[in-house]
């Protein structure tokens, strides 16, 4: 067995390639006002996050030229959360065929906007004291996009540690995240802005591909200090079936040389607890695993308020990132439930 220790160590420096893609939001220059900014936020059964993230804007130093919340349908106090923070209220037009709710509410939330600089926000992200101001200082034009904090207030949210390693990983520093944007109404225009995604659960990634195709610069950070939120807080199963909808998809999306990084690096980090269990404790491995849960741990905290012992007992998310990847993969193209809407998965 001490003759793989050589490996997983190697394995283990390896993932040290991914700790520039979690480089978190600075500003240190570009744009200081946000009167020509319109802020976008598409709804549907949000009256718990959304009053969290329109409080955060209203505590914002810098304020956005409007605020939009497109409600999707909703069946709860969404709408009226909205009108009473003060957010100009769209009652989104049926879902035409073809199109998610996601994109379709973007779609016309960007129709009413009056700003040249568009903001799209999912309703359960909120903005760090001084984050906008600090977002749009590290904004040079094109397209740009912060991969939200994500905050942890339940046990069972250590469980997403993988997933956003992955998501940030994957994603920064030339992707675009799902849940905020940030563009120029003219470039948005330019690529037939989300009715060119109307389909994608994972629009995201269409719309990058779209950006760079017509030249447009794409760009991304990392949201410790800017953007946070929290995912799935409705408990393990909005969780499950929040991850499972398209995580596969995106993965595969992943730029290749990247996506071989963490895969070897996970292949790594899952030798070690079993080598220690298989050594019968032998201390050359008990280092080799604390030292795996220290890198876990740093890394994780550029994601995400995980817990410590998130970190030290990794192989718990670790597995339970692979059964949940494995699950979906196997869902991948089937109809799946979400927020009430029967999807076929990317």
């Amino acid at each position: 067995m001490l003759m793989l220790i050589p490996l997983v160590l190697a394995l283990w420096a390896l993932g040290f390639l991914l700790l520039p893609r979690l480089r978190n939001c600075r500003g240190s220059g570009g744009r200081t006002s946000a009167d020509e900014l319109s802020v976008i936020i598409p709804a549907r059964n949000e009256e718990h996050n959304l009053p969290v993230l329109l409080e955060s804007l209203a505590a914002q130093p810098v304020r956005p030229g409007e605020i939009i919340v497109v409600d999707d349908g909703s069946t709860d106090r969404t709408a009226e959360i909205a009108a009473e923070a003060g957010a100009r209220v769209l009652v989104s037009k049926p879902l035409p065929d073809g199109w998610r709710g996601k994109t379709w509410a973007c779609h016309q939330g960007a129709d009413a906007a009056a700003g040249g600089l568009l903001c799209f926000l999912d309703a359960d992200t909120s903005f760090e004291p001084g984050g906008l101001a600090r977002m749009l200082a590290s904004y040079d034009g094109g397209a740009f996009s912060v991969g939200p904090w994500h905050a942890i207030r339940e046990p069972y949210e250590n469980l997403s540690l993988f997933f956003n390693l992955n998501m940030v990983a994957g994603t920064a520093p030339d992707g675009l995240f799902g849940q905020m944007l940030l563009v120029e109404r003219e470039n948005y225009q330019r690529v037939g802005g989300h009715q060119a995604v109307r389909g994608k659960i994972l629009e995201n990634f269409g719309l990058a591909a779209h950006f760079r195709d017509a030249g447009i610069p794409v760009r991304s950070v990392a949201g410790r200090g800017a953007l946070s939120f929290r995912m799935y807080p409705d408990g393990l199963g909005g969780l499950i079936e929040g991850w499972t909808k398209g995580f596969a998809s995106g993965a595969g999306r992943t730029p290749r040389g990247v996506l071989w990084t963490i895969i070897l690096w996970m292949i790594g980090l899952m030798i070690a607890p079993i080598a220690v269990v298989a050594s019968g404790m032998e201390p050359w491995w008990l280092a080799v695993y604390l030292a795996c849960a220290a890198q876990v741990a740093w890394f994780s905290r550029r994601v995400g308020g995980f817990h410590w012992h998130a970190a030290l007992f990794y192989p718990v998310p670790l597995v339970f990132f692979f059964a949940l990847f494995a699950r979906s993969a196997m869902r991948s193209g089937k109809n799946v439930t979400w927020k009430g809407r029967e999807i076929r998965a990317d």
